[in-house]
């Protein structure tokens, strides 16, 4: 008895230190600009995250992104999201590790007050610079969302756009 206590003693001692949770921080910023002849149009967008790894594979967060637009002519548009994400991480070497984000959410629109659900499936390459700092790479995703107002007639969008989009993001593991 002493010994099958003593093993799983053991056991639960190395499950819990090879599972030792760490703060994920991390987030994009996009800027664009377009000017067809008159017209000029320009957005900026920050998407902030904040999760906790609470295996070497799985992480709980959440998310959140602002978004302002603005086109010549027209008042300026905001929108906003704010949400919960998992990730799914598969290290393949110590330099690189490849993971999957899923998020739902609330989302907004300020300028015709539209407000909704979103949801996303984004695969991404993470590159370990130094010590859990590193570049987050993305070629695009799966996107829902579905938006709706009082006037306005309800908007729902589903997006496949693997290969269409790419994006560059940070994050930093802090180890607690």
């Amino acid at each position: 008895m002493k010994k099958l206590l003593l093993a799983v003693v053991l056991l639960v001692t190395t499950i819990m230190s090879a599972q030792k949770g760490s703060i994920l921080l991390g987030g994009n910023i996009g800027f664009s600009s377009e000017k067809i002849g008159d017209i000029k149009t320009e957005s900026f967008d920050f998407s902030p995250k904040a999760g906790y790894q609470f295996t070497d594979k799985w992480t709980l967060g959440v998310e959140g992104s602002i978004l302002n637009y603005k086109q010549s002519g027209f008042e300026s548009e905001q929108a906003y999201r704010v949400g919960a994400f998992t990730r799914y991480s598969v290290p393949l070497s110590d330099l690189f590790s490849f993971y999957t984000d899923f998020g739902v959410g609330y989302e907004e629109r300020t300028i015709d007050k539209t407000k909704g659900i979103y949801s996303t499936l984004t695969p991404a390459l993470f590159i370990n610079m130094k010590k859990g700092f590193g570049l987050n790479f993305s070629i695009g995703g799966i996107n829902y969302d579905n938006l709706s107002g009082k006037g306005v007639p309800r908007e729902e969008r589903f997006g496949f756009d693997f290969g269409k989009t790419f994006s560059i993001g940070i994050s930093k593991n802090f180890g607690i």
